[in-house]
Order: C-alpha cells, then structure tokens, then sequence
C-alpha cells in the first residue's frame, strides 16, 4: 500500500486565491482593504524569513500590510505601546506579533495586550476560550490549516479515533479541540504518554507536531490512517517531520509530506483569517467557502 500525499502547497494556493477574491468583495462593500500589522523584533533569521512571506502574501491577496522592525533591545514597555497603538488604529484588522521575543521580554504579556478581536494568530486566551466552548473566535493558523486538509483528506471525521501527539498551546491543544468539534474521539498524548505507541497505532488520524524528528514511524499507524505531520526539524538530510515519511506512506492511507505539506498552509489561514477579523469589525458577510 502507497499512502495519497496530501499537497498542502496546492491546496494552500486554493485557499489564498478564494481569501483574494473574498478580499476585494469585502473592499467593496466595506470600501477599504483589510489590514494586516506584523511586528518582528530583533533579526532572528528564520522569523525575518516568515515576515517576508508573510509580506509577500498578504501583497498577494491584496491586503495592506504593515511591517514593524524593531531593534532587538526594544523594551517591553515600547512593544506594549506598539501593541496600543495598533489596538487603536481602525485600519488594523489583524496584529501579529512574530515569535520568539527577546528573552527580556514576556510573551505572555505582549499576546495578552493583543486585542482578542484582531489577534488572528489565535494565541489570546480568549480566542483559546473560544475555541474550546464553541464561540466564535480564532483558531491558530497552523492547527486550522491541518483541520482543512484533514476535512479535505477524509470528509467524514465524525466518530474517527484521533490521536494529537504533542501539547503546545499554538499547535496541540487547538488542534485536539478542533478534532473534537468535528466529533471526533480525541486523545492527546507526548513525549511523556505511556505506551505511546499503542495509541497511535489505534487512531484513525494522527496528527504529529511533538518537534522530534522521525519520532513516529510506520509500523505505529494503523493500515488506511491519514497522518497529519506538523514537525519541521532542520536534520543533516535537510528538512523532515515527526513522522518517518518513508515507512509510514507504506502503511496509511494519506499522509503530508515535510516539507510542501502543513506549512504552507499556516500562512494561507493567516490570510483567511484577517479577512475573517475584516468583516467581522465591518459587519461584512464572510464568504462561506473559507
């Protein structure tokens, strides 16, 4: 058995192209384009690499976009005034603070004084409580962005057995509440779960993001499962996830490759959801495809 491959790039393409047209349909009922505010701190390599990207995305769907560089000994005090003043400012739909900070600076506070209504990185503890009593809020992008190719992968998700390996607050806890609300029986297991391989080898979808490379491998998953791999770990043979791609595309039924699978698709939901945060601040209806 050769697993499907799941192409995160193609269907991250899909997406952006349904967020640019639901962009200028909302620019010309709310006659403004959404906007969209990253602030990077510092000039950590990999993060100026994703502000770029990001940059040339929201370009792309056609969104104003506001790059914030700021030196690395910037204060929190100076970030938290940052923050304020987009908090403030009607043109910003979206706040992204791009992660990690500065070890001076608390990044619990910075995500805290983000308004919750335009943290569309989903990271606010209230777009959290939202999402696990079934309000409407954000979901972060990368966990969101599993969840479409999952629907994509496997449509009926009602019932499955579900494992999420791994318990970060960006990525696992969402996506186990995600999983959950598509009625799904959920367990989150680690690093640390006893017997780990049993429950994963019981689950109908796994979805790895426990940041060890080649931590699950193929005789873990169930014949037939689709196997969502999160992990992006820089190795000697270049970029591989969790989940031993070449022995489990051997076993499942579909699974995404690393890389071209999930990262594409945190971006494009970046973009989903600042449109999401425009119409809702403008009482602009939101396109029902996204």
């Amino acid at each position: 058995m050769t697993a499907r491959i799941i192409d995160g790039k193609a269907r991250a393409a899909t997406l952006r192209a349904e967020v640019a047209d639901g962009v200028a349909a909302f620019a010309q009922a709310a006659g403004r384009a959404p906007g969209l505010a990253v602030v990077l701190v510092g000039e950590d390599p990999a993060s100026a690499v994703y502000v770029r990207s990001k940059g040339r995305a929201t370009e792309a769907a056609g969104m104003l976009g506001w790059e914030h560089r700021l030196p690395v000994e910037t204060s929190q005090a100076e970030l938290l005034a940052l923050v304020g003043r987009l908090n403030a400012d009607p043109a910003v739909d979206g706040i992204l603070v791009q992660l990690p900070l500065p070890p001076h600076i608390d990044a619990s506070a910075i995500i805290l004084a983000i308004d919750p209504d335009k943290d569309v990185d989903g990271f606010h503890p209230v777009n959290a409580g939202r999402l696990a009593t079934g309000l409407p809020g954000f979901v972060p992008c990368t966990p969101l962005g599993c969840l479409i190719l999952l629907r994509d992968a496997e449509p009926h998700l009602a019932g499955l057995d579900a494992v999420v390996v791994g318990r970060s607050n960006i990525v696992g806890k969402p996506m186990a509440q995600l999983l959950l609300g598509q009625s799904c029986t959920v367990t989150m297991a680690h690093s640390r779960t006893r017997d780990l391989f049993a429950r994963v080898r019981q689950a109908d979808v796994v979805v790895a993001a426990v940041g060890v490379a080649g931590m699950i491998r193929g005789e873990w998953i169930k014949p037939g499962a689709t196997v969502i791999d999160v992990g992006i770990n820089r190795t000697d043979k270049g970029l591989v996830g969790d989940v031993d791609f070449a022995s489990a595309s051997e076993v499942a039924g579909a699974i995404t490759p690393v890389p071209g699978g999930v990262g594409p698709m945190t971006i494009a939901c970046l973009m989903r959801n600042t449109l999401e945060s425009a119409c809702r601040r403008e009482g602009v209806a939101f396109p029902d495809e996204l």
